[in-house]
This record gives C-alpha cells, sequence and structure tokens, in this order.
C-alpha cells in the first residue's frame, strides 16, 4: 500500500493535534482503550468535549500545557493509503523540530486559526514548506465554528495567504485552501453542510486522492551503495551483489553505468528484490544490483547512470538550518553525513542569515544559534558527490555532526 507522509504546522492552538485526533477518531483508528482515556480525560478537565489532541500529545508537558513540544509520528491507515503524520510543534522556538519532521514528507497540512488569520508564524511555516520542497500544500483554516462559518472570513485568509505564496521561489507547489473545524469534525474526514459555500473536497478525501507523480520530487537515478554482498557459498560461490536504495529516478538491467568516485564503468546485469529478478528498480526501492564487470565497488560508492553525473567537488554552499545549543562558527569542524558517507568539513563562511518569516536576510551574521537558518559555505576533508536541493532532495541534503559529543546539530539542503 502507497505511504503517505504528511507534516503539520500551524502557530500556538491553532489545532493541529485537535486535527489529527480527529482525523484518527473519525476513521476509526484509535483503540478503544485510546479512546477511553481520551473520554475519561475530557470529562476530568470538565470539557462537554472530547479533547482529540490527548490523542497525540504524548509528553506530560504537553498534557498539561495543552501544547506541543515534541514531533510525534502518527500511523493509521485507510483502504487506499497508510499515513504517516508528523505533528510538530509551533512554537518559534521549535522551529527546528518542523525541519525535521517535514523533511521527509511529501505533503503538508498548514493551519491557520479563522479568528487570527495569516500571522508571523504562518510565514515562517510556509517558507519551511517552500525550502523543503513540498509539493502539496493544505491551509485548512481551522476553527471555522468560532466565526460563524463565515465566508467571508475564509475568503480575506486565503486572499492573505496569496499574497505571501508571491514570495516564493519554489513555483511547483500545489496550494489547496480548505475551511475546516477540526473540533467538530466539519470538512476533515467527512464534507460539511454548514459551509454551503465551499464546493471543495474534505480534507482526507484530498489526501486519498493525491497522485504519487504529482507529490514526489523526482530527480535523476542515484544508487548508494549500502553494502556489498557476498555469499561465498556453494550456490553463490562467484556471486557480488551491491545492495541499496533506488533515489530520484529508475534504474533498468541494461543501463551503461559509472561507479563514482572511482569513475568505474559497467553496466547493471539483474536487480534483485530477496530471489526475485526485476528488469526495472524503481525509485525508492531497495534492491540488490550486480554487474557485467567484477570492478571494485564498496559502501559509500554511488551508482549512477553513464551520461548522469552529479557534482563531485570538496566544496559546496547550503541552507543549513542549526539545531544545537552551541553556535556554529566560521572555523567550526563538523561531519558531513550525506548518505552513506561521512566526511569532515570546516565551516569556510556563513554567507548570509536567512530570515524565515519573509522579511529578508541578514548578511552581517558571524555565528548561527540554535533555530537559525543560514547560508553556509563548506570546505571538505575529500570529494562527496552530490546534487543541488532542488533537483534532488535526497542527494541534496546532508546532517552535521558534532566529532566530539556525536550529536546531530545541523540540517543542510545544497544550494
Amino acid at each position: 500500500m502507497e505511504v503517505l507522509k504528511i507534516a503539520t504546522a500551524g502557530s500556538v492552538d491553532d489545532g493541529k493535534s485537535t486535527l489529527i485526533g480527529r482525523i484518527l477518531y473519525d476513521t476509526k483508528s484509535l483503540t478503544s482503550d485510546k479512546l477511553k482515556a481520551i473520554e475519561d480525560k475530557s470529562e476530568q478537565l470538565g470539557y462537554d468535549y472530547l479533547d482529540f489532541s490527548l490523542a497525540t500529545d504524548g509528553l506530560m508537558a504537553e498534557r498539561e500545557q495543552g501544547i506541543t513540544i515534541d514531533v510525534a509520528h502518527i500511523y493509521f491507515s485507510t483502504k487506499k493509503k497508510s499515513y504517516i503524520i508528523a505533528d510538530t510543534p509551533g512554537h518559534v522556538e521549535y522551529t527546528r523540530n518542523m525541519v525535521t519532521g517535514a523533511s521527509t514528507s511529501q505533503a503538508s497540512i498548514i493551519l491557520i486559526d479563522a479568528r487570527k488569520g495569516v500571522i508571523e508564524q504562518t510565514n515562517r511555516h510556509f517558507f519551511i514548506n517552500n525550502l523543503l520542497r513540498i509539493k502539496d500544500v493544505v491551509v485548512a483554516i481551522n476553527k471555522m465554528d468560532l466565526v460563524d462559518y463565515s465566508e467571508e472570513t475564509y475568503n480575506k485568509i486565503k486572499a492573505d495567504f496569496s499574497e505571501l505564496m508571491s514570495k516564493r521561489d519554489y513555483q511547483d507547489q500545489k496550494i489547496t485552501f480548505i475551511p475546516v473545524s477540526a473540533l467538530q469534525g466539519d470538512n476533515v474526514v467527512n464534507k460539511s453542510d454548514k459551509m454551503p459555500w465551499y464546493t471543495g473536497e474534505a480534507l482526507l478525501d484530498h489526501l486519498e486522492g493525491l497522485d504519487k507523480s504529482d507529490i514526489y520530487n523526482t530527480g535523476t537515478p542515484r544508487f548508494p551503495v549500502q553494502y556489498v554482498i557476498r555469499p561465498k557459498t556453494e550456490d553463490f560461490h562467484d556471486f557480488r551483489g551491491y545492495a541499496g536504495k533506488v533515489y530520484g529516478g529508475n534504474l533498468s538491467v541494461g543501463d551503461d553505468i559509472i561507479v563514482l568516485p572511482s569513475k568505474t564503468r559497467s553496466k547493471i546485469k539483474d536487480i534483485y528484490f530477496y530471489d526475485e529478478k526485476y528488469e526495472t528498480a524503481s525509485r525508492r526501492s531497495s534492491v540488490t544490483i550486480t554487474l557485467e564487470n567484477d570492478i571494485n565497488v564498496s559502501r559509500g560508492d554511488m551508482i549512477v547512470k553513464e551520461n548522469d553525473l552529479p557534482t563531485i567537488d570538496k566544496q559546496f554552499t547550503a541552507n543549513v538550518c542549526w539545531m544545537d545549543s552551541e553556535n556554529l562558527t566560521v572555523g567550526g569542524k563538523y561531519v558531513v553525513q550525506h548518505g552513506v558517507n561521512k566526511v569532515l568539513a570546516k565551516v569556510d563562511r556563513i554567507n548570509h542569515k536567512i530570515n524565515p518569516d519573509y522579511s529578508g536576510i541578514d548578511k552581517e551574521a558571524t555565528s548561527l544559534g540554535v533555530n537559525d537558518i543560514a547560508s553556509v559555505s563548506f570546505k571538505l576533508n575529500k570529494p562527496i558527490f552530490y546534487d543541488q536541493f532542488k533537483n534532488h532532495r535526497t542527494n541534496g541534503s546532508f546532517i552535521l555532526i558534532d566529532p566530539q559529543s556525536n550529536n546531530t546539530v545541523g540540517a543542510g539542503f545544497i544550494q
């Protein structure tokens, strides 16, 4: 079954957790004991309704304060799809958590409180969706029940957000506006009769109808080798296969390929999935590839098509989201993990800091603090083979690791 990864975003109290809880409730995805716990807790708090946010907010601090702090991943399925929803925090100080949640998503839901309209956090969340090249963005205008299901309010917010859209640099996004009430269930799973002026789909119907070709960022095929398979048994004495996951595009038997970094040429002989052979390995499939030549290929090497090489260099510039309490500074040394490869890197310069609310850039920045986003140039101790993030989400992204603490301190998107 197709799996769709969705990131949610919105300011504090816009109702992200309530929306997800409502989806789980209306699709009957909550277990009986979970539902009973929500009913009991809602009654204990004196509510005359079910507090669906309790379905996702798992930390004690989240339940006590009624806010989302950590990224929660929620899993549910319908007859058409399986879903993974990343419920990300809305606070400014948790920007890094939203970047983490959205980095692997194919679609996004940005919630807007109908009473407040487009605010600074809306700009920030849309900027991150733009930065991470999320192709399908739903703008869910929530709490319509608190504005008497007003079409005028909906149209005003839609117009304000459309003005924000004009500032983006990623034009392949599809933006869909849906008026909802997460608490009452209007236009979430089922179409509401309280807003007859809205002729579009309910939120879940929209998600069910998303086509893979519309939401996945395609690119050129990249096959990072994760493991070299040498059984050395009687039946497979001379077998040499290269296991990994295909990213970006398809690879087929007979394709002329080059192995990086050695630039050795060969041709794909067979493609295996367990003990079955296939003519083509589609993107996002995990397979084992054999080559016609018995050449030296190791973990961390990359197999690409002959006329479709990535950039091979010891330096690059990237947009970096900084996640650590210790600042990033010029001259700082980190480990860049790019796919399977890890290389030592030094910060060459901070080009400018980016204000994620579309208010411009800061060219005077000399360091990055937690949650800062900036254009940063790096020099590496050996070449890596990369693509620009806008052309290839997987091969254009990396993480930064502190070599002393071994903590992940940043996420980068190569320009």
